[in-house]
């Protein structure tokens, strides 16, 4: 009977507790997946507006709203190849109105910036890869006069250290696939960095620069606006949205594999329910023909990985990038 007592005690305070919490707007743990999104969601974009996160973020973001009725509130934070916003992000609330959307270039900066302040593989929880783009190779029509790849290679040749390449900053996939090239092809071009693809590609299609060694999915619209010219797209096989556009296999270069790939991470702490919660919405998103049509325009792949192979992904790349650099001695400039 005294046991009987105890438990009926033990419920109504629970119950008393839960009203309470209901009362000053306090939602108890068990609560909080179930219910999220209560209130806007906070996405720290580490670039700059008018880049490859960009361009796929903010697609995200309205049709996150369309289904969830809450805002998916996009904080562009650049600076530093991305490694400023990812500081900010790892440090806030691990609640889940705070996600990172990171990308390649976070697996680059650990190789690049020994002395950062949070650690990818530490501080963060991977939820989901969003899209995975191949690298492509563009140049400003006026300042570089070729029309394909070979006459490119010939250009260079004929122009040594003549030409210049925009990248989203030191360190990011755009500077490291700079580096690999001149590596694979002999050749040399000055990197200029810059706070982000967006600055840099504005820069490259007003002809302050000459080229780039861009992510297809900020490149994109601007290559079928005939605002740049795409001479070729890294790997082994053409991109389905750009099929007249060579893959590096077929110019000679079988090794030139770069991909920008974009994922987003959670702060450490984020309760596992709430990540799942996420990673279940981020995964319906990706299924709706809008977001399909979106990344297929932008010569994307969307991704499907479960978390863990995300995380494993992650590993890995963070491993490969880090012997690109080693090789290619690529530094800050």
């Amino acid at each position: 009977m005294k046991d009987m007592r105890i438990q009926r005690r033990e419920v109504l305070l629970g119950a008393a507790a839960t009203g309470l919490g209901l009362a000053t707007g306090t939602v108890p743990a068990w609560a909080q997946a179930s219910a999220w999104p209560t209130k806007p969601v906070n996405l720290v974009v580490p670039f700059p507006a008018g880049g490859g996160t960009d361009a796929f973020a903010r697609p995200l973001a309205a049709q996150f709203s369309k289904a969830t009725g809450k805002t998916l509130v996009i904080d562009n934070r650049g600076g530093a190849g991305g490694t400023v916003g990812a500081s900010f992000a790892s440090k806030a609330a691990p609640d889940g109105y705070t996600l990172f959307m990171g990308a390649v270039h976070h697996a680059i900066a650990p190789s690049m910036y020994p002395k950062l302040d949070y650690d990818l593989e530490k501080d963060f929880i991977p939820l989901f890869l969003l899209a995975n783009v191949p690298q492509v190779v563009v140049v400003n029509p006026k300042a570089v006069p070729v029309n394909n790849f070979q006459q490119f290679m010939d250009y260079v040749k004929r122009n040594p250290a003549k030409l210049n390449y925009g990248s989203a900053g030191a360190g990011t996939s755009h500077h490291l696939a700079g580096e690999l090239f001149k590596q694979q092809t002999g050749t040399f071009i000055t990197h200029i960095p810059y706070r982000g693809a967006g600055p840099a590609l504005q820069d490259l299609i007003g002809g302050q620069v000459d080229m780039m060694f861009d992510g297809l999915g900020s490149s994109a619209s601007h290559i079928k606006g005939g605002r740049i010219k795409a001479l070729m797209v890294s790997g082994p096989k053409r991109n389905a949205a750009f099929p007249d556009v060579p893959c590096a296999a077929e110019v000679g270069l079988p090794d030139y594999t770069v991909t920008t790939w974009y994922g987003l991470w959670a702060p450490k702490g984020t309760p596992a329910d709430v990540q799942a919660r996420i990673v279940d919405e981020v995964r319906k998103l990706g299924s709706a023909d809008e977001l399909k049509t979106i990344w297929a325009n932008n010569g994307a792949e969307y991704g499907g990985m479960t978390q863990q192979q995300f995380a494993g992904m992650v590993s890995s790349e963070v491993k490969r990038w880090a012997a690109v650099v080693k090789a290619s001695g690529a530094k800050l400039d």
